[in-house]
């Protein structure tokens, strides 16, 4: 297998990107053993053990097996958040050296969240658990059968918009939280997030070379809002619906890249539910599902000798993971405390570890690569692809997948068909274990998760998704409108129940 030389027959480059996974959540537990993807020796995943633990007030919170499909809460992943995770109880950043990280304070953190919110509650240690291989039967089978990556990592030890725009730009532009609804609005305006080095789109097309955009699921609606769409010169009406995906690479298939993002469930109160992301507070099966009808589509299709998949997760999502994330080198294309950049991060430490298996016929069968990736590294496998000049700091020096799909011939043993998603799925079964949830731990039936006429829209995800709504609405409009559309963004979207009524609104439209 080649380093840094990109496999001829590769034409293709597909990337799924789910949601607010940490490695040890996923697949720690799943014993995976097999061969070194570079050296070609034996060798085993870096998961975890009985002995590591967090401890909180006193007791001790292990990690246990048997993770729940669906958790009451969304734990925190936003960048102070996250600091206390890595750094343990209380620690905070203001900028400069980030500090010494030892994994010990995600049981704090996410007992943080959740008296919060109710001050009688327990079950701290739900974010210490891991899922049981049986659990997890599409994502282990695949890591099995082709190679899984230990060592990936999200791009900043930070929240899902900065994380998704590495993968798009090997850059945030400085942005290391959620963008609020004013921030979205001084950056972008109606034109959507822009980088000094452009996006991987923009190189691809300036090179001759095609890419395609797929958005989840049509339903539910509210939750189909590509994060894609947010960055200038992609247009919402040029993402396609998930469900043409199948029919479009069983036949005249030309894009040399895609990219792939599921339907994100109920965005607005932030309970997720009927999506594919695999958000904490969806039903984990749903992203199963979706990651086992994208392989099968892949492997069933005339592309499959010609084409590479990347699965992999946008964040963590505030799940416990042992291994300290390593230094990074950063884009170079921001200045700390300056523009949005609200915490003076330096960018110069990865995020957490998250879950990333690449697949192609000339991806070794059981390998296992421990090289340190990031979300960057999707770029850099193009740019060597395609002979690309990099965008930033990041994506030229990140390293690139190129070696992890570089047989000499394509393998006649992929499996045509996985082992089908088992366990309680989405629809009435995901209702009855987050009800299941819910009375376990004697709060009652579910109910909304907020109070949508008074609870704030500025927070979270929700501004980013909005946005990309608003840019749709401006792009289909004469520019003598968009002062009108500015307006009506900044002035009467206050609350969830404000920000419902205008997707209810406008989304059937675009």
């Amino acid at each position: 297998m080649s380093n840094n030389l990109a496999n001829p027959n590769i034409k293709h480059v597909f990337v799924l990107m789910l949601e607010n996974r940490a490695f040890d959540h996923m697949l720690g537990l799943s014993g995976i053993s097999g061969i070194d993807a570079h050296t070609g020796q034996p060798t085993s995943i870096e998961g975890v053990n009985p002995n590591f633990q967090n401890t909180y007030k006193g007791a001790s919170y292990p990690v246990t097996t048997g993770a729940d499909l669906v958790m009451p809460f969304d734990p925190g992943h936003e960048f102070p958040d996250v600091v206390q995770q890595l750094c343990g109880e209380g620690s905070v950043y203001n900028g400069g050296v980030y500090p010494a990280i030892n994994n010990s304070g995600f049981v704090a953190d996410y007992a943080g969240v959740i008296l919060k919110a109710n001050p009688a509650a327990t079950g701290f240690g739900e974010i210490m658990k891991c899922y049981k291989p049986s659990q997890l039967a599409v994502l282990t089978q695949l890591a099995q059968e082709f190679c899984v990556c230990d060592h990936w990592h999200a791009s900043l030890p930070g929240p899902t918009w900065p994380n998704r725009f590495f993968a798009h730009a090997t850059t945030s532009g400085g942005l290391d939280h959620s963008p609020s609804l004013s921030e979205i609005g001084d950056w972008t305006l109606l034109n959507g997030f822009s980088f000094p080095g452009g996006t991987i789109y923009d190189k691809l097309t300036a090179h001759g070379k095609t890419w395609r955009l797929y958005r989840g699921k049509k339903l539910p609606r509210i939750g189909s809002i590509p994060n894609v769409a947010a960055l200038k010169g992609i247009k919402l009406s040029s993402t396609n619906y998930y469900e043409k995906f199948a029919t479009d690479v069983a036949g005249e298939y030309s894009w040399n890249y895609t990219f792939i993002e599921p339907n994100y469930g109920d965005v607005v109160n932030n309970s997720y539910s009927g999506g594919q992301s695999e958000h904490p507070m969806d039903n984990v099966l749903n992203g199963e599902a979706l990651v086992q009808s994208t392989y099968e589509a892949i492997r069933n299709s005339p592309l499959w000798e010609s084409s590479l998949l990347i699965i992999t997760y946008d964040e963590h999502g505030g799940f416990y993971d042992h291994v300290a994330p390593p230094a990074a080198v950063p884009p170079g294309d921001s200045t700390p405390k300056t523009g949005h950049n609200q915490y003076g991060f330096l960018f110069d430490r990865y995020g957490v570890r998250v879950p990333a298996v690449v697949i192609s016929a000339y991806t070794l069968k059981n390998s296992i690569s421990h090289t340190v990736f990031d979300h960057s590294s999707i770029p850099a496998t193009l740019e060597c692809m395609f002979g690309l000049n990099p965008m930033t700091g990041r994506d030229g020096t990140a390293n690139n997948l190129t070696a992890l799909a570089g047989l000499a011939a394509a393998r006649t043993d992929t499996p045509e068909k996985l082992q089908g998603v088992g366990g309680l799925g989405g629809g009435i079964g995901g209702w009855l274990q987050r009800a299941w949830q819910w009375i376990r731990r004697g709060r009652g039936l579910p109910g909304p998760s907020v109070d949508e006429t008074t609870e704030t829209a500025d927070k979270g995800n929700l501004p980013g998704f909005l946005h990309v709504v608003m840019k749709a609405r401006a792009e289909r409009q004469l520019p003598e409108t968009h002062h009108a559309l500015t307006q009506e963004f900044s002035e009467k979207i206050r609350t969830k129940a404000d920000a419902r009524n205008y997707l209810n609104t406008h989304l059937p439209e675009l």
